[in-house]
């Protein structure tokens, strides 16, 4: 089993009028999701940390793993033979799991060709934002794959607007820019960190120094929530499920449609 520790940083900034931003250390594993992993993760199986398929890959809670990104990869074309396919998320602690964004990522020669960003929100919606250029050439760092948002994810913007994916991953780094842009709104969000072989020491040490792994980031979540809501950020109410699972960036037209 390929997998690494991503000990992160999270930053994110609120475009327009309202000005609003943070930065948070977070913990993500890059895996190849084999069965051999260091005593303290396991997959599909309880433990300190966690990799649960029925948590990745196609509707949320319902999900199947890696076998889900293959037949993504497959109606789009994607030659795979010589592929590495990886998943890039923060893993579950304990019993708790919530994670904003994960990214199935198709890597040809250590370079990444397509990958899918698997959006949850906080009302317990998914959609998956599959990003690649038409001739499955390599992603490179600066690169602007443009999607269009489908899904409320904060209550403070609207589904309106598009994402801005500039997807840096190399040998070493995680270096990967988030714009959403509607109009003078939005939010720049970015996640950076070094890529490290993941072992017991390492996830007991992000244990330690952050508790509580998924629910650590859920009340992170709400307490920025409260905090714009003292900013008098214009708040939305609730909005329907997607109607679609995955929607394919304006840079890639589907061999299937």
């Amino acid at each position: 089993m390929m997998l690494e520790h991503v000990q992160a940083q999270t930053h994110h900034a609120r475009r327009g009028a309202l000005r609003h931003a943070f930065t948070y250390g977070v913990d993500y594993v890059l895996s190849d999701l084999g069965d051999a992993a260091p005593w303290l993760i396991s997959r599909n199986r309880f433990n300190l940390w966690s990799i649960w398929d029925r948590h990745h890959g196609g509707p949320r809670g319902d999900g199947r793993g890696v076998g889900w990104f293959r037949e993504v990869l497959l109606r789009r074309g994607f030659a795979q033979e010589g592929a590495q396919l990886l998943l890039l998320t923060q893993p579950s602690f304990l019993w708790f799991h919530f994670n904003p964004v994960s990214f199935w990522i198709a890597m040809v020669d250590g370079r990444p060709r397509a990958f899918v960003a698997e959006v949850n929100n906080t009302f317990g919606h998914r959609h998956c934002y599959f990003c690649a250029h038409e001739d499955f050439g390599p992603i490179a760092k600066g690169d602007r794959l443009v999607s269009e948002k489908m899904m409320h994810v904060s209550p403070f913007q609207s589904v309106n607007g598009q994402y801005h994916f500039d997807f840096g991953i190399d040998e070493t780094e995680i270096d990967i820019r988030i714009s959403y842009k509607n109009g003078d709104q939005g939010v720049v969000a970015t996640l950076s960190g070094s890529r490290r072989p993941a072992s017991s020491r390492s996830l007991l040490w992000a244990a330690l120094r952050r508790p509580l792994g998924a629910l650590r980031v859920l009340g992170l979540i709400h307490f920025e929530a409260v905090i714009l809501f003292a900013k008098r950020a214009p708040f939305l109410k609730r909005q329907p499920a997607p109607e679609l699972l995955i929607s394919d960036s304006q840079n890639f037209v589907s061999a299937d449609k």
